[in-house]
């Protein structure tokens, strides 16, 4: 059985999907942008924008009722590949410790003029 997650806590989808899938005991969290949810506009900056990602990744796995520290894979899709650092060190930051495993790629465009967007599979605890 699944369920769609949708929160109030991140901004809405750019298109028709929710914000995230729970199937048994997983979490499969759709691509998440650095867009501020109270202002529905992409936050300046890459490291704006990566910390506003994993915000919005947060506020996701909280509505589905678990939280980045059960987060069991991730992937990154950069604009510009030589963002990795700066995006490298607001992910890790926001970790406490026990990192998912992880892919990052470099992309042609991405939505909405964003230069990061994360995809997270995560565990309910």
């Amino acid at each position: 059985m699944k369920q769609s997650i949708i929160s109030s806590k991140a901004p809405a989808a750019l298109g028709p999907y929710c914000h995230a899938t729970v199937s048994g005991k997983l979490v499969f969290v759709s691509g998440t942008l650095g867009i501020n949810p109270a202002t529905g506009k992409m936050v300046e900056g890459i490291e704006g924008q990566a910390q506003q990602v994993m915000k919005n990744l947060s506020a996701v796995l909280e509505e589905a009722g678990t939280s980045l520290n059960h987060a069991l894979k991730a992937t990154i899709f950069l604009t510009d590949l030589g963002d990795f650092a700066i995006v490298n060190k607001v992910y890790g930051d926001a970790f406490a410790g026990v990192y998912p495993a992880r892919s990052c790629f470099e992309v042609s465009k991405l939505p909405g003029g964003a230069s990061v967007e994360i995809e997270l599979i995560a565990e309910l605890p």
